[in-house]
């Protein structure tokens, strides 16, 4: 049922599926006061209060505009969005050098990889649905052509790796908060969050450009801007540095357009077995 539903929407013009998802994002910000709290609480402490309006909208959007990206031709999908500093991309593949995507929870982020694939072979990390029913539509739109998905697990890791050994790009959502062993606390937008340290992991296998991208929201549902921004923090010192450079990375992304972050995500949740921020700085 969900499948053909979101087939069914995957039909209808970008611009009406914005308006529908700009009306859900106030209906469910409206009746769900957790969400609310969340959404507005995260907004708020990170300083962009004033944008809250239209994260309201935004956050909607990002819900349904996913049959659109998920089920509609990577042709249709791919007319939709324009890039900026693709060359910069064209000439690291050219050197030969593999690339590491850092892709936050920023505007449609679930077309960057559709873009990027149209290109060249693109490997992603990859971690289930909790709702099994939507593991269908994501496998389908994240494995189309050129488009490969490694589990995010140790196994996907290793794969990973032997993509930037063999020259080739990976991509990863660096925001996601991991699980136990995975990660350090870090400063986000004032606040300690558990981080993961994966990336500066990665960016030490084959020496790899480190590049942040994201893909913009245009008004009107006129389609996304899907640009690539060189990574110029350091990933030296000590593992919490490391983190905290990524945090910061994805910080300075998210104030370009922070309507269109996932504010309502628990991105400062405190996983499962994690000892606390203090028992990290007390080691």
């Amino acid at each position: 049922m969900l499948v053909f539903l979101f087939r069914l929407l995957s039909a209808l013009p970008l611009p009406v599926l914005h308006f529908l998802g700009a009306a859900l994002g106030w209906l469910v910000y409206l009746l769900a006061p957790s969400y609310r709290r969340r959404l507005r609480g995260n907004l708020e402490a990170a300083g962009f209060g004033s944008h809250l309006k239209q994260a309201i909208a935004e956050s909607g959007k990002a819900i349904v505009e996913l049959p659109f990206v998920w089920c509609a031709k990577p042709e249709r999908v791919a007319a939709h969005a324009t890039e900026e500093n693709y060359e910069y991309v064209a000439s690291v593949l050219a050197s030969g050098r593999g690339i590491v995507f850092l892709t936050p929870h920023l505007g449609c982020f679930e077309i960057t990889a559709q873009q990027i694939a149209l290109r060249t072979k693109l490997t992603v990390m990859y971690r289930p649905p909790k709702n099994a029913a939507l593991k269908p539509l994501i496998e389908g739109a994240r494995a189309r052509h050129n488009l490969h998905l490694a589990p995010a697990n140790m196994s996907g890791v290793r794969i990973l790796a032997k993509c930037l050994k063999r020259g080739e790009p990976i991509g990863i959502l660096p925001d996601q908060v991991p699980q136990e062993g995975e990660g350090v606390w870090a400063p986000f937008f004032g606040r300690t969050a558990y981080t993961m340290t994966l990336p500066a992991k990665l960016a030490r296998i084959g020496a790899p450009e480190v590049i942040l991208t994201y893909a913009e929201r245009r008004p009107g549902g006129r389609g996304y801007i899907v640009r690539f921004v060189p990574f110029t923090g350091s990933l030296e010192g000590s593992v919490a540095d490391q983190a905290h450079a990524v945090n910061q990375a994805m910080e300075q992304l998210i104030a370009r357009c922070p309507s269109q972050y996932f504010w309502s995500y628990n991105r400062y949740k405190q996983p499962e077995g994690v000892p606390g921020p203090d028992a990290q700085v007390a080691a």
